[in-house]
């Protein structure tokens, strides 16, 4: 089991050199910030992840840093401007060790480098003559003081020559869209974080038996991600059993699972920040009674249905409407609600069982950047594109216009496909969905 080697500098260096190739039409610069350690408890912090568009652009993973971007003097030149906290051996020895400014030249391929004690004194020459400044607007507020404080040190000397930015935007507007469609190196990094969540799925299927705890599986599918390489999960696992899997972003994972419910599982492995999302649901003891079947049929078909219509030129929204159209037509036959399935869809009565769309960009977030919308209209799928397909129906227990067999059942079935030219990839096909496959896997644990 050999993980994927990392990105090298000149992935980082390639995505910046096609960032400053849009900021150069635009007379632009665009900076953002590492991300700061956040307080856990007291003294204590969570395990700093850096901010996702800062690593997507540089590779560097300490806290506090800053960066900045700035098409250079030739049109292939690009000024990459670091701040980094300095060397310091004592508080190395605490919290780890840090590049400093050398070594953000040195390591990450800075143009150059400073402390970042020197932002404030540096920051205006940096931007000064910009039209715009790209930044991740209100995500950190001490980046936004940091900057203000540069424009009106610009304004101040206008009448020496000082040229403040006119425009702000956000960085959204910029990275989100280069983010969207996955260079080779993203898309390496996404199928390694997709093949490990694939993996801990097929472990838990292996291993969830009746009398477990929810927190168990839990436990054993991330230590399936770190075992194999990862920095662990992209977004809180989703483990319910029975009724809990009627909630959509049930995190408690603390009940028992009971023989004859069934198990929805939603997690996905980080490699290199980028992440899988995967969901599965299967029945604890290996055997679907024959509600909990019928319905999970409706829903695998409905996913099918989705996958189907995930090709370029088509839409996120046309593979919702495929996938909500079969999920009428298996309400209205299983008897969920008495009404045609034509009546489900025009009415949306589908909504008391099915209540989320169906499908997010996928790839550095677990719900990516890049717009989904285009001038009011949904957004034309292209080749590289990452995305999921996760139809589901969710009957709660407290459900009393339903046939009894059918409440407290929640099923959700999620995969990941890469948009390409001739038809979509299923990237998730290694975590088994088909009721006999499920069956075979999982076997009787009664």
């Amino acid at each position: 089991m050999s993980p994927l080697p990392r990105p090298s500098l000149e992935v980082y260096a390639q995505r910046r050199a096609r960032v400053a190739g849009s900021l150069r039409e635009q007379s632009a610069a665009l900076i953002v910030y590492g991300g700061a350690v956040r307080t856990r408890a007291n003294d204590t912090e969570f395990r700093f992840r850096p901010d996702s568009d800062f690593h997507y652009l540089c590779g560097l993973e300490e806290p506090g840093a800053v960066m900045l971007v700035r098409p250079g003097a030739s049109p292939d030149a690009c000024e990459f401007t670091l701040f980094v906290r300095p060397r310091d051996r004592d508080a190395e020895v605490w919290s780890g060790r840090r590049c400093g400014p050398s070594g953000a030249i040195e390591q990450f391929g800075a143009s150059q480098a400073f402390p970042l004690t020197e932002l404030d004194e540096r920051l205006p020459a940096l931007i000064d003559g910009c039209d715009t400044v790209f930044s991740p607007i209100g995500r950190w507020p001490e980046l936004d003081l940091a900057l203000h404080r540069a424009v009106a040190n610009l304004r101040r000397r206008n009448r020496e020559g000082a040229t403040p930015p006119a425009r702000f935007a956000d960085v959204a507007d910029l990275l989100g869209e280069d983010r969207l469609i996955k260079d080779p190196a993203a898309l390496a990094s996404l199928r390694e974080a997709i093949d490990i969540s694939a993996a801990a799925h097929v472990a838990a299927m292996q291993q969830a038996r009746p009398g477990m705890w929810e927190y168990q599986i839990e436990a054993l599918i991330e230590y399936e991600f770190r075992r194999r390489g990862s920095s662990g999960p992209g977004y809180g696992s989703i483990v319910g059993g029975g009724d809990n899997a009627t909630i959509l972003h049930y995190v408690d994972n603390r009940d028992l699972l009971r023989d004859g419910e069934v198990l929805l599982l939603d997690a996905g492995a980080e490699w290199d920040y980028f992440s899988g999302d995967i969901t599965r649901s299967w029945p604890i003891n290996g055997r679907f009674t024959a509600e909990q079947r019928a319905v999970y049929e409706v829903v695998l078909a409905a996913n099918l249905a989705g996958i189907e219509r995930a090709v370029v030129g088509s839409s996120i929204d046309a593979i919702h409407d495929a996938c909500v159209a079969v999920l009428c037509e298996g309400i209205a036959e299983l008897g969920l609600i008495k009404a045609t399935p034509k009546q489900i869809l025009d009415d949306k009565l589908y909504r008391k069982f099915y209540m989320h769309r169906t499908s997010h960009w996928l790839g550095v977030d677990v719900h990516d950047a890049g717009r989904y919308t285009l001038g009011g209209e949904p957004r034309p799928l292209a080749a590289g594109m990452v995305l999921t397909v996760e139809p589901g129906l969710y009957i709660a227990a407290d459900t009393e216009d339903v046939a009894e067999g059918f409440r407290g059942i929640g099923i959700r079935i999620e995969d990941d496909l890469l948009i390409g030219p001739d038809g979509p990839e299923v990237l998730s096909a290694a975590a088994p969905k088909a009721v006999a496959e499920l069956e075979a896997i999982i076997g009787t644990k009664a």
